[in-house]
């Protein structure tokens, strides 16, 4: 009987039972599609994600699958679990990379950032596309899919927009925290606008008074399932893009935004917009380890 190791943290925060869970499993090797299907499901996490290291590219490979059997991409919270787990465990796969770390998610190349002061929440960096705005969503389809009015979503006359850096997600703008902690979303209004307009996910967020540390508060609603996301690294670099080309952050200053408060999972997620993407980055903690028998 075949055995891997596996370990579960909680993604987007330093402190266990918060955040984003993620199960991790170490896999020494590539396997079978199906079998990481089978896996996935038998977790029924959000997302479960798998990592070797691959002596011919010297990088750690990372392959990510929903409990459907969809295989995940991009620099979101299930590859910023596996990086952390891989720098926790002192994998010792990044010191050595040459022109600075990177891991191979879904035989993409992923730019990241680590800083580790040896303690059990590392902070990890994951480099993402410049943001590109697509399509803007009518206000009042957007606020009856949230059960909102239409003045709810009056801030700054910003328009609710499809911002793509990995994934293209719909930023839409709240005029107050009241607004954000009432929507609740119609599941299937949502998926007709997200067929019709091109987006994967809603991300609703409200701007927060400027002398707190986070600039914004923010919830993920996931037209497909599950309804609700306590971080979504995928979302927050679109919302940093978004914020960036409507004049209100600038370019190579760290920012935070909260998500997740409303399911009592609190997250902080960093982002920085620079010349060569938008850097999202965040912290993660172990909470369960075991074993998976084969």
């Amino acid at each position: 009987m075949k055995t891997m190791q596996y370990y579960v943290l909680d993604v987007f925060t330093s402190e266990r039972f918060k955040g984003n869970p993620l199960p991790v499993v170490i896999t020494g090797k590539e396997l079978e599609t199906t079998l990481y299907q089978q896996i996935a499901r038998e977790f029924g996490y959000a997302g479960t994600s798998f990592i070797h290291y691959s002596k011919s590219e010297k990088a750690l490979r990372v392959r990510s699958f929903a409990p459907s059997g969809t295989e995940t991409g991009g620099a979101g919270h299930n590859l910023l679990g596996a990086v952390c787990l891989a720098v926790l465990k002192d994998m010792n796969v990044f010191r050595i990379q040459e022109n600075g770390p990177f891991v191979i998610m879904k035989d993409k190349r992923i730019r990241l950032s680590v800083e580790n002061s040896g303690n059990d929440s590392p902070s990890i960096g994951m480099l993402q596309k410049p943001a590109t705005a697509g399509n803007t969503v009518p206000a009042a389809d957007m606020a009856a899919a949230l059960n909102l009015q239409a003045d709810d979503l009056l801030l700054h006359e910003w328009q609710p927009t499809v911002i793509q850096t990995e994934v293209a997600h719909l930023m839409v703008p709240l005029k107050n925290m009241e607004a954000l902690n009432r929507a609740i979303p119609v599941q299937s209004a949502l998926q007709n606008l997200a067929t019709g307009y091109g987006f994967k996910g809603c991300y609703c967020f409200t701007l927060t008074d400027k002398d707190t540390p986070q600039l914004a508060q923010a919830r993920f609603f996931n037209p497909a399932g599950p309804a609700e996301e306590a971080a979504t690294g995928s979302a927050a670099g679109p919302l940093g893009g978004f914020l960036f080309q409507k004049g209100y952050i600038h370019q190579n200053r760290d920012y935070s935004l909260l998500q997740g408060v409303k399911m009592g999972q609190p997250s902080i997620l960093r982002f920085r917009t620079a010349q060569e993407g938008i850097w999202v980055s965040g912290s993660s903690v172990i909470v369960m380890e075991g074993i998976l028998h084969l």
